[in-house]
């Protein structure tokens, strides 16, 4: 009987704090945020970027896809759902210095690093981090909304 009812309490344990269930099919895509270069298409999981608090969202790359070096001021945690993500510590996109991940693949950017990403055939990245969501360019130049 106590086996059980720790199985039991376990069970609701982890079924409770699951708030959000989504499958892959279910995502409802959209543009992301000027902040990023045009082309991706963005879903949120959890939460919600703009407000303060935690949030997931995928971010879906097209082939050649480049987002030049920059930082945010949380901890960001990417892990690779499909295809190839390039991902690279640095003040300047350099594909020599970066790490080649592919579909589970996982990183973490901690808040204030600069970073760069770029996918050569495209990619379904998912992103975990405290909202609200914020990214600086290195170059303000990159910056697309200052375009």
């Amino acid at each position: 009987m106590l086996k059980t009812t720790v199985a039991v309490v376990i069970l609701v344990s982890v079924a409770s704090s699951a708030s959000a269930q989504v499958n892959s099919a279910d995502l409802k895509w959209g543009p992301a945020p000027a902040v990023f270069p045009k082309g991706v298409q963005m879903a949120v999981l959890s939460g919600d970027p703009a407000k303060a608090g935690q949030f997931v969202i995928r971010l879906k790359m097209p082939a050649d896809y480049k987002i030049p070096a920059h930082h945010h001021p949380t901890d960001e945690y990417v892990t690779v759902v499909s295809g190839d993500l390039g991902l690279g510590m640095g003040d300047k996109l350099d594909a020599a210095k970066s790490a080649a991940l592919t579909a589970g693949g996982f990183a973490m950017a901690p808040k204030d690093m600069n970073h760069y990403a770029f996918s050569k055939s495209g990619a379904v990245v998912q992103v975990s981090a405290e909202g609200p969501f914020a990214m600086t360019y290195v170059n303000p130049m990159d910056d697309p909304t200052k375009k």
